[in-house]
Parts: C-alpha cells; sequence; structure tokens
C-alpha cells in the first residue's frame, strides 16, 4: 500500500497491542510493550505531521479493538441497520484516536527537537493525553494505558495517589525505555535509561507489595447483599415479563436478607416504573423493606414533564426498613450512545439520522447533585454505570464523606463482549483511588465487591442469576488522590505544554541562527 512503510506498521502494530492489553482477549503484560513500536517509529518520524498520522492510525486501530461492540449496541438496541453501526463505531474509533494523534504529534516534535532522548519524557506526554481525554471532546476515557493493569495488585497501588494515571505514566515509562534502547546508539545512555525505569518499576511494586500487607483500619461494617438477577436486555423492558423480573429481584432479596444482609442492592434500572407514579409498585417494595427490616437501594429513572419539555433522569433512590425513601441520585455521566448521542451532527452524518437515533438510545438529562445516603450511621455514595470509570466523580463522593462506594449497572446491553470485563477492571481502580470498599450490583454481571486494594473479594460469573452477601467494612480516612485529586496528571499536562513551549523556542532559535 502506497505510503504504508515501516514507521506505519509500528504504529499500526503499537494500536493492536494496546488492543490486547485489555479483558476478554488480551492481557495487562501486553501493555508494558505496547506503545514501544509507535516509539520508535516517532523517533524516526519525517516530520512532525508524520507523527500525527502515526499516533492517529494508533489510536484508531486501538480503538477498533477495544471498542468493537459499540457496533452490536446501537445495531441490537439501537435500530440501525449494520452498516450504520459499523459507520458509527467506525467514526467514534477516529474521534478516540484524536488523542493519540496529538501524542503522536508531541513526542515527534519533542524527538526532532532532541533526539531520542525525547522518548523518555513520552510518559508526560500520555498522560497529558489521557487526562484530555477525560475532560474533552465526550469525555470518554473508556480504556485508558493504566487500566491493563488492573489485575496486577502491586503495581495499582500507586493509584492512591494520582489515580489511574499513575498507573498508565509507570507503564509508559517502561515502553518509553526500552524504545529509548532500541533507537540509542550509545550503550551507556541505553542502560541508564533502562535502569531508570527498572528502578521505576521496582520502587512502585516495592510500594505495592508493603501496601497489600499493610492491614485495612476499620470504622465498622456493614453486611451488604447484592442482587445479580441476569434479566436480558430484550426482556428488561417487555411489558409482559416485568412482574416476572420484579419476582426474581424480590425472591433474591429475600435470600440476601435471610443470609443478614441489611443494605440489599439492585442494579440499574432494576425497577421498570417510575416508582412516584406506580403506588401499587411503590406499595410492594414498601412492605419488602418492613417485612424483612433492610435499606432497599435500587436503581428506577425519575421524571418530570414540563411545560415545554419533559426530562428523564437515570436514578437511584432508597428505602428504609420503614419504607420512606431517604435517598435519591441522579445519574450525572451519562453513557454514549446509551443515554445521549455524542457530536450528534457527526456520529449521525449531519443530522440525518439524528432522529432515529435520539429516538432508540433515549435523552436523558444529567444530574446535579452528589448525594449521600446512610445506613445505620455508614455513609454511602452510589455511582451508575458509566460513572465507575471517572476518577475525579467519584472522589468527589468521598470528600463529601462517603465512606462506601456502591457502583450499579445494567451491563445487559454488551452481551458477552469485552465490555462488560473492561467495564469492571476500570471500576476496581476506584476503591484503590479512594481508599474504600467497593460494591458492585450489575443486572447480567459482573457484580462484585472489591477492596480498598483492589483485591475482588467475591464476584459472580456472567448472567449468574445469583445475590453475593458480604460483610464490608467501613474504612475511615482519605487518601492522597482523595485528597488532593489530579494533580498529578493535570501536572503531567502543565509539563507537557511547557515542554513543547521550549522546544518550540530551541527550534525558533535555530531556524534564526542558521
Amino acid at each position: 500500500m502506497k505510503g504504508f512503510g515501516r514507521a506505519e506498521a509500528l504504529a499500526a502494530a503499537s494500536g493492536v497491542l494496546l488492543a490486547l492489553s485489555f479483558p476478554k482477549f488480551g492481557h495487562g503484560l501486553v501493555g508494558w510493550i505496547a506503545l514501544v513500536p509507535l516509539l520508535v517509529a516517532l523517533e524516526g518520524a519525517r516530520s512532525t505531521s508524520h507523527g500525527f498520522r502515526l499516533g492517529y492510525l494508533t489510536g484508531a486501530v486501538s480503538s477498533l479493538g477495544i471498542v468493537y461492540w459499540t457496533s452490536l449496541v446501537v445495531v441490537q438496541y439501537g435500530g440501525l441497520s449494520m452498516s450504520m453501526g459499523i459507520a458509527v463505531m467506525a467514526l467514534l474509533c477516529l474521534a478516540l484516536a484524536l488523542f493519540p494523534c496529538l501524542f503522536g504529534w508531541v513526542v515527534a516534535f519533542w524527538a526532532r527537537t532532541w533526539g531520542p532522548g525525547a522518548l523518555l519524557l513520552a510518559p508526560v506526554a500520555w498522560v497529558a493525553m489521557e487526562i484530555l481525554r477525560g475532560h474533552t471532546l465526550f469525555n470518554f476515557a473508556w480504556c485508558l494505558l493504566g487500566y491493563s493493569q488492573h489485575a496486577q495488585l502491586p503495581v495499582i497501588q500507586i493509584a492512591r495517589f494520582g489515580a489511574v494515571y499513575a498507573v498508565s505514566f509507570v507503564v509508559a515509562s517502561a515502553a518509553a525505555a526500552i524504545a529509548y534502547a532500541i533507537v540509542e546508539p550509545r550503550r551507556g545512555p541505553r542502560l541508564r535509561a533502562l535502569l531508570g525505569a527498572t528502578l521505576l518499576v521496582g520502587a512502585v511494586v516495592a510500594d505495592g507489595l508493603w501496601r497489600l500487607r499493610t492491614p485495612i483500619p476499620e470504622s465498622g461494617r456493614l453486611t451488604v447483599g447484592l442482587v445479580q438477577a441476569a434479566i436480558l436486555q430484550e426482556d428488561k423492558w417487555d411489558p409482559e415479563e416485568a412482574w416476572a423480573n420484579l419476582g426474581h429481584h424480590l425472591a433474591l432479596t429475600r435470600e440476601a436478607a435471610g443470609r443478614g444482609a441489611r443494605l440489599v442492592v439492585w442494579p440499574e434500572s432494576s425497577l421498570p416504573w417510575l416508582y412516584d407514579r406506580n403506588p401499587a409498585v411503590a406499595g410492594q417494595l414498601q412492605q419488602l423493606t418492613r417485612e424483612l427490616g433492610v435499606h432497599l437501594l435500587f436503581g428506577n429513572d425519575d421524571r418530570e414533564d414540563g411545560d415545554r419539555r419533559r426530562r428523564i433522569w437515570v436514578g437511584a433512590k432508597m428505602l428504609t426498613p420503614a419504607g420512606d425513601v431517604t435517598f435519591r441520585y441522579h445519574k450525572m455521566r451519562l453513557v454514549p450512545f446509551g443515554e445521549y448521542v455524542p457530536i450528534e451532527s457527526v456520529l449521525t452524518l449531519g443530522g440525518r439520522y439524528s432522529a432515529r437515533v435520539v429516538e432508540a438510545v433515549g435523552a436523558f438529562t444529567p444530574g446535579t447533585e452528589y448525594a449521600i445516603g446512610e445506613v445505620d450511621g455508614r455513609r454511602l455514595a452510589v455511582s451508575i454505570c458509566y460513572e465507575a470509570i471517572f476518577p475525579d466523580l467519584l472522589r468527589e463522593f468521598t470528600v463529601r464523606g462517603a465512606d462506601l462506594l456502591v457502583n450499579i449497572t445494567n451491563d445487559a446491553w454488551y452481551g458477552r463482549t469485552s465490555a462488560p470485563r473492561q467495564h469492571f477492571a476500570m471500576a476496581v481502580f476506584r476503591a484503590v483511588e479512594n481508599g474504600k470498599y467497593l460494591v458492585r450490583a450489575a443486572n447480567t454481571g459482573i457484580s462484585a465487591v472489591v477492596d480498598p486494594r483492589g483485591r475482588v473479594l467475591e464476584e459472580t460469573a456472567l448472567f449468574e442469576r445469583r445475590a453475593i452477601v458480604r460483610e464490608v467494612p467501613i474504612v475511615p480516612g482519605l487518601t492522597f488522590y482523595a485528597r488532593h485529586g489530579d494533580v498529578f496528571a493535570w501536572g503531567c499536562l502543565g509539563a507537557a505544554v511547557a515542554l513543547t513551549a521550549v522546544a518550540a523556542s530551541r527550534r525558533a532559535v535555530r531556524r534564526r541562527s542558521s
């Protein structure tokens, strides 16, 4: 193919390796070398625009391998044709590739200024790209590099300082040192770079092993029941299945209460009726909590019919053992393609398919309040579905006093694709970052209990109908990340901007002197 040479092949290889760093088809160990081919190609890029294209190629290929499942969602549940579903997925991949292409441009610019040594600065640019990805475009921070290490517990303990971005930095640093050793002809600098990366990774692992051996402090315990009713997506909103589906939740709730659960958690959208507008359903749930003496937290939407337009919120509510609603939360970060159409004019081909897509996936209103619930004096926060991938969002709940993180989700949309496993892998990080237990109730899985070190203490299989009941410790205090937020990631962005400005200044001086 004309124009597709060695550099392009290397960039594409990085895209494949990045995709193979994540579940369900990949493994986290691949993440340590995933950026090596791209970095080698960027050091030899013919120009900054060539670096831009190489980064774009890596981003497009990796996105295709990671979020391929979006096409299946919009086809099966969005009512689009297969060709339109593939087009929407392809446009999403091209949009996500904008961030690696920015990385490619920056690293190529640095390399043309400082030579191979610029590769050792690449982790700064990578983290800068990740924090931008999480706060621009449509905030789709799905499967950042650090998430590939979700099962490498000693490595991810550093997230208590810098969130997932700190893990990304360490993994990218290892790749940068390897790439530098490949392109640097001098033996001494090669060895120093590899030694530096080894010391960095060794220090992170040593700290992580120490952290894993450190006892987790407790200020009390709460027995939690997590209900996974395994309702298929095609049955979830079927009126003929509604009462049977509710029955599955009720039966598992009784089982959980019988095993000692004080708080029972149902998944996102577990109640297909509007609680406030259906007295029969509300009465049944109130009777259940009174009978069992439990707090019941369940996913349930809210609706407001205004004079001009109707607003709908993806929500959660909690009933006390007295049957009172004492907690409501409205989801603040909505799912692209599931609850709204991002960059709609682009992804719906100039609006031509807009009405159909919006009608199919729904158009919800984001919530605005960081609500905190309470069960027997234990303060908890609820994140709904996609919200669990945002470090800054769950941190805000912890700062506001939440001692237990609860995630409710409905991943039935994604079937047995990679998405449910990817989603759960990212949720694990929130426990480590905030130093709190995280309990997760998912309609079709994966439901789980995760401790503050990222250890998965118990989990369900996909599409398994089951209730998990576990006594969950309440952990006091705040981690460095909870106190200070994304100072590390924003610092990397500031450093990347400063380094680029210095490089531009030096290039300008060279041009004037020549």
